[in-house]
């Protein structure tokens, strides 16, 4: 059994799940802990904000450690809370490091200077991407295509508005392995899933952008709904149903190309309106 964020000490940037030699799946997982360094204390926070999203995606590294475990598949999960840097921004943007978050103010964020920045990048941003990318050049050695799936989860809520999503989608422009999920979860029947709500799927320099837009690969980011994974057996029954659909698609055409669609963060343009039959559901 996985203890939860909040029992684990920081060990390193990132954690590796090796999975079976020729699983052309890569599961990453941004934001699965909020562990501090202990040089850094708690920031200045209250021990509550450590329970809350600001500081991890609640669920997202059951769900990634339980679908490693039932494919077989190799996963790279982070070691440090967003807190601290968010591995899933790059390195110009502008809430790399949060001063403020969802109404939480960052103590020990709130003068940090340029040099403090570039530190906190060299010390774990970068070593978390640079294992994403050694693992890609590998399964590229190998011969594989790699698949990337990015798990993260999202609040039941924002503000007073309730969110009736399940899970969400989020893509840029590759529509490849995120349409085949959101038909598959679709086809389930009980879910709303979001294409490309409540967030954006495309971000300038962020994780999927860096190791699958640039590179061609298949890739998508699946947003799962907090208080549905909230539990490990909730997360686990996720999973199971996750690795259910994805092998089917790992075998076609469609995800075994090197492909460059480019990015809709360098065009300006929006996803793709909703159509309204989503709306009504």
């Amino acid at each position: 059994m996985l203890h939860t964020p909040a029992t684990e000490p920081y060990r390193a940037p990132f954690d590796v799940l090796p999975g079976r030699p020729g699983n052309r799946l890569l599961i990453l997982c941004d934001h699965a802990t909020n562990a501090l360094p202990p040089a850094y204390g708690t920031l200045g926070l209250a021990d509550s904000e450590f329970r809350r999203h600001i500081a991890y995606d609640i669920g997202a590294r059951w769900v990634t450690h339980a679908l490693s475990e039932k494919l077989g598949a190799p996963a790279i999960l982070s070691g440090f809370s967003r807190l601290l840097i968010d591995p899933n921004r790059g390195p110009d943007d502008p809430t790399l490091v949060m001063r403020l978050s969802d109404g939480a103010v960052i103590p020990g964020n709130g003068r940090i200077d340029e040099a403090e920045v570039v530190e906190r990048t060299r010390l774990y941003h970068e070593p978390y991407h640079a294992e994403i990318k050694r693992q890609i050049d590998a399964m590229l050695g190998a011969g594989d295509v790699p698949v990337i799936l990015s798990v993260h989860s999202f609040t039941p809520n924002w503000k007073t508005v309730a969110r009736r999503w399940h899970a969400a989608l989020l893509w840029d422009k590759d529509p490849r392995f995120a349409r085949l999920l959101i038909d598959a979860l679709e086809a389930d029947g009980d879910l709303v899933v979001g294409d490309n709500e409540p967030y954006d799927g495309a971000l300038e320099r962020d994780t999927l952008y860096t190791h699958g837009t640039v590179r061609g690969l298949p890739h998508a980011l699946i947003e799962i709904r907090q208080d549905l994974i909230s539990e490990e057996t909730q997360a686990i029954a996720w999973a199971e149903r996750l690795a259910r659909i994805i092998p089917p698609m790992l075998d076609g055409p469609a995800l075994s190309q090197i492909e460059y669609w480019g990015s809709r963060a360098h065009d300006g343009r929006r996803a793709p309106p909703v159509p309204a039959d989503k709306e009504q559901r």
